[in-house]
């Protein structure tokens, strides 16, 4: 696979604060990217380098095969951005705020319908197209975003928290499409999310803490970092089965809430031996599989559910700060 978006050493100072210290990554085209880190840990600065909205200290950074610093016209085509905070116009339709941003990037007339009932489709909103989006509900919306940001078919789609606020339809509805855009839409997607079942679905992750990679690889490769499954049981004679555990198998079993636990590399080939040990004053067993968010605990020392974790947080704002000074 080929890399649709490279970052070399990439460095950004605001004063004496490094807020990216030498951060490289690739993003292999027509994959689902997932970028993660706590708030503050450099996850708006790198985003808003790659969308050409900051100029970093030092480093490269390439997205569609454009230099970000001296292509930023060229990027800026490559690229299409769905935020957290809605910015449709609630008072046109759904086909007229699709077919705005179709002009705005400057398609042929005779291609602004077929591609605006193409993106329609796929979102299943073609029967809503001529409602107005006031009336619209937040899946609806968010859905209708996508779409817009797919109508001048960009190489990479960036997502800021797709699913936040939604309801668990409408995350599901999203999902759906989302998992189906690289293939249907040929688009490399680039998304932050604080739901750690949603970065399942990424091909790569990179988790980004205090301005540094602190690590990247695919959900398994990651999860691997935990060191291990882990079994739990409960048994009629809980001191007796850690001596037996620790003697015959060398496992060290601890105490939590009411059950015994061991950590293993293979939780599936242990389970029978582990029952054979202990004979018959097994009660229960249960396995446990390492989580994205065990991960990411392990990795940073806090859970993403605590924080407002957002890739774009600011964007709209930092837009905006551009378009005045341009």
């Amino acid at each position: 696979m080929t890399p649709v978006i490279e970052v070399a050493a990439l460095t950004r100072r605001f004063g004496p604060i490094k807020a990216l210290d030498e951060v490289s990554f690739q993003v292999q085209a027509g994959s689902i990217f997932g970028f993660l880190g706590p708030n503050g840990a450099g996850k708006t600065t790198t985003i808003n380098i790659l969308c050409t909205l900051l100029r970093p200290t030092s480093g490269q950074a390439r997205v569609g095969g454009y230099d970000c610093l001296r292509e930023p016209h060229q990027v800026r085509k490559s690229i299409g951005i769905v935020f957290q905070d809605t910015t449709l116009d609630k008072d046109l339709t759904a086909y007229e705020n699709l077919a705005f941003h179709a002009y705005l990037y400057g398609l042929k007339r005779s291609e602004v319908r077929p591609r605006v009932w193409d993106a329609l489709r796929f979102m299943g909103l073609y029967e809503r197209r001529n409602d107005l989006v006031k009336h619209f509900s937040g899946g609806m919306k968010r859905r209708l975003e996508v779409a817009r940001g797919l109508i001048h078919r960009p190489r990479v789609l960036f997502l800021d928290e797709p699913t936040l606020g939604l309801d668990p339809q409408s995350r599901t509805n999203l999902w759906e499409a989302i998992v189906e855009l690289p293939r249907r839409h040929d688009v490399t997607v680039f998304m932050t999310t604080h739901y750690m079942e949603e970065a399942e679905v990424c091909q790569q992750i990179a988790i980004i803490d205090h301005g540094r990679i602190i690590a990247q690889g695919s959900p398994e490769e990651l999860k691997k970092l935990v060191g291990g499954d882990v079994i739990y049981l409960r048994t009629t004679e809980p001191t007796r089965a850690k001596e037996r555990l620790w003697q015959r198998m060398g496992l060290r079993a601890h105490d939590k809430d009411g059950e015994l636990y061991v950590t293993v590399q293979r939780g599936e080939a242990c389970i029978p031996e582990l029952i054979r040990v202990l004979a018959d004053t097994v009660l229960s067993v249960r396995l446990q599989r390492p989580t994205l968010n065990d991960v990411f605990l392990k990795l940073t020392g806090k859970e993403i559910r605590q924080e407002t974790v957002s890739g774009m947080g600011t964007m709209r704002e930092e837009v905006r700060a551009y378009r005045r000074r341009h």
